[in-house]
């Protein structure tokens, strides 16, 4: 796939342009119908964070991630430039963050993974096009993102001409259900990569919170 490196460089994959989807301004696609096919199943909440919970949550975190060098790959290729922790408890003020997240991410009763995972990219770093393993996550990933930007691209698994990229703002919510979650790799692009559009969007340094539920057991699958 190749991807955009300046503005008179653009190329997208397939070779379409993007179209953005009405009334969804932070989601840009190959077609409309895999823009319809994909949109229901996404879900984008901008400024879920104010300025104030953000600076908690990265107080909490950063004495942790600090003691972790940058990795450049990662077991199975699909990060680089990276560290991650995973954590389960939380100081009150971001408990009841994360508690939002996963209110508005899981309907009541639905298992979810206690373990939170914590993603942090540099500035160089990307993630390649992966889907999450089945055995260890189910119908659905939700993630706060933190400190930067982003672009993040979900790409048919069945036909690579078939793409949406999604805008994530800084302190912004994003929630990847169903189609979008099994049927669509995603991805984080590099900053020489990172545009929306025409849009240049710069990558710094991004940290991610992310939440999912369990996989369907053997007696509801």
């Amino acid at each position: 796939m190749a991807a955009p490196m300046g503005r008179a460089l653009r190329r997208f994959p397939g070779g379409t342009r993007p179209l953005r989807a009405s009334g969804l301004p932070f989601m840009r696609g190959s077609s409309p119908a895999v823009l319809q096919r994909v949109c229901r199943h996404v879900e984008l909440r901008q400024e879920f964070l104010g300025p104030g919970e953000e600076a908690a949550l990265l107080r909490e975190l950063e004495p942790r991630l600090q003691r972790q060098k940058y990795q450049r790959e990662h077991w199975d290729q699909a990060i680089h430039g990276y560290r991650e922790i995973e954590k389960s408890h939380w100081t009150e003020q971001n408990e009841s963050t994360v508690q939002r997240l996963r209110d508005i991410a899981f309907p009541p009763g639905v298992p979810q993974l206690s373990m939170v995972h914590v993603l942090d990219l540099d500035k160089t770093g990307f993630i390649n096009p992966h889907v999450d393993s089945v055995k260890f996550c189910g119908d659905t990933i939700a993630g706060i993102c933190l400190l930067s930007a982003s672009v993040m691209r979900l790409l048919s698994e069945d036909n690579e001409a078939d793409w949406v990229d999604l805008l994530l703002e800084r302190r912004s919510v994003y929630i990847l259900r169903n189609v979008a979650r099994y049927q669509f790799s995603h991805q984080i692009l590099r900053d020489e990569e990172s545009f929306f559009g025409e849009r240049k969007v710069p990558r710094g340094r991004r940290v991610s919170i992310i939440c999912r539920n369990l996989p369907p057991g053997p007696d509801t699958s």
